[in-house]
């Protein structure tokens, strides 16, 4: 079944099934769909966090969350940057701590490439 919501098409498939809900040994829940006909292909498989809701009634719903952090166009040593769809851009650098009094190096290396990535692209003065 597909609905029209706001010109995007809304895809729903229906599945008859159990919820198997347990604690982990940790004390969090899991939560398995265990469908009464399984078949390959019934639905896309996914991989992501959301927010999981489960009702004294039994049922289940979940929102998966979007990525706001975009793939990174750019990586230098040790760091990437990323135009996100937050309207942020992002300049991550991840400096193992042995390395720690290199960082100054380091960072203005990764820097500077940066700049002239983005000066090359049109993107900065």
């Amino acid at each position: 079944m597909e609905k029209k919501n706001n010109n995007k098409a809304i895809k729903t498939t229906t599945l008859n099934a159990q919820v198997a809900v347990s604690k982990t040994e940790c004390g969090m829940d899991y939560v398995q769909v265990l469908p009464d006909n399984p078949r390959v292909g019934i639905v896309e498989s996914f991989h992501g966090i959301g927010y999981g809701q489960m009702l004294s009634n039994g049922s289940f719903d979940f929102i998966r969350r979007t990525r706001k952090r975009g793939k990174p166009v750019l990586k230098v040593d040790y760091g990437s940057l990323s135009f996100c769809t937050d309207g942020n851009d992002r300049v991550v650098f991840s400096v193992p701590a042995e390395m720690r009094d290199d960082l100054p190096k380091i960072l203005e290396k990764g820097v500077t490439q940066i700049i002239k990535y983005l000066k090359k692209k049109g993107l900065s003065r």
